[in-house]
């Protein structure tokens, strides 16, 4: 076969998507991920208390009983309400592939809900947000109404936005829909929200997405879903079998045992946001947006070219441009790290809008 058939043997919807590029890029300040800058655990002691490298040659517990044990008890659910996922990205999938589409959601948002529906073959529907970056509700209950959804997702507290959704538009959101709403709280330890776990019980179509990875365990590749029983079990039925692996839920386990120390280093963390925001703030011609989670966003005059300059000075963000015109979003780090943070942004704006307010 020639080269250039190939592209024949391929799916038409797979054809036309664009690979999510997560790059490694030289930088001495690395805030560009939503990455916690603390590591919580020595994982010397979880690795020598577990003997876990003595057990590399063994497959991990399919179910990760210990680890859904600690969390059911840690969550006041039962462990038949947890379903576990090498990271949220997939179990979005195996919802997508459970439940199909159409799959509904608002933008700017987590971009996967739209690629993951992509790659699967089903119609994905992007519904702008309005000016306060909040749910247009009567656009999105409009296509509930028209379209029928399988799928609706919903990120709150919201990436790249920071800001969590109207409870009431959730909810009206959750009542008119006929099939699956998802509501994911990867940054809900960072928020002041209460959440929608409470609610479980009386929406029996309502999943809640969480990670790990937000609150210093991104290299383990730890989410989970909660939802109703029967639901779960349908969706375990397309997870693909030894899906997380031993050393994941070893060192998971001890971050829900040490749970006082994650605790504490998110307090750190919403202090320290709270920090880059008015410092952000006092500065003239940047915008900052009020933040429910682990990074800020942030308007200036030329995205592109700050972002840029920035990184000439070891200091790595997010340039969310082609998402939010002329924006930027910084991750909180170490105290140390936005204070270098804030002096290098000042030095790279133009010179005529670098003047902060006394």
């Amino acid at each position: 076969m020639k080269k250039g058939n190939l592209s024949k043997l391929i799916r038409p919807n797979v054809l036309a998507l664009k690979a999510y590029e997560a790059r490694e890029i030289p930088c001495t300040v690395k805030l560009d991920a939503n990455e916690s800058p603390y590591s919580p655990l020595p994982l010397e002691k979880v690795f020598l208390k577990k003997d876990i490298l003595g057990l590399l040659n063994r497959y991990p517990d399919p179910e990760a009983k210990a680890l859904k044990k600690a969390l059911a008890k840690n969550l006041k659910v039962t462990e038949k309400n947890i379903l576990f996922g090498n990271g949220s990205d997939e179990l979005i999938y195996y919802l997508i592939t459970t439940f199909g589409g159409p799959v509904l959601f608002p933008v700017p948002t987590f971009v996967m809900y739209g690629v993951i529906a992509q790659a699967l073959g089903e119609k994905a529907i992007a519904i702008a947000l309005d000016d306060d970056f909040d749910l247009n509700i009567d656009r999105m209950l409009a296509i509930i109404k028209k379209d029928k959804p399988k799928l609706v997702f919903l990120s709150s507290p919201n990436n790249p936005t920071g800001n969590c959704f109207s409870t009431d538009r959730m909810m009206k959101i959750i009542e008119a829909s006929k099939g699956i709403v998802a509501v994911d709280e990867a940054y809900a330890p960072f928020s002041s929200n209460r959440g929608f776990l409470p609610l479980l019980r009386d929406y029996p179509n309502l999943i809640i997405l969480r990670t790990m990875s937000k609150i210093g365990f991104a290299a383990l590749r730890v989410g989970y879903m909660i939802a109703d029983s029967g639901l779960i079990q349908e969706v375990n039925k397309v997870r693909l079998p030894y899906n997380l692996n031993s050393l994941s839920q070893s060192v998971a386990l001890e971050g829900i045992k040490n749970k006082k120390i994650v605790e504490a280093q998110i307090r750190i963390i919403t202090s320290e946001r709270d920090r880059l925001f008015d410092e952000l703030s006092a500065i003239e011609g940047i915008s900052p947006f009020p933040s429910e989670a682990n990074f800020i966003l942030f308007k200036v005059p030329d995205a592109g070219k700050i972002a840029q300059g920035l990184l000439t000075h070891g200091v790595l963000v997010k340039n969310m441009d082609k998402m939010v015109p002329n924006a930027i979003r910084v991750t909180v780090g170490l105290p140390c790290e936005n204070t270098l943070f804030i002096g290098a942004l000042k030095k790279v704006l133009p010179k005529k809008i670098v003047k902060t307010q006394k």
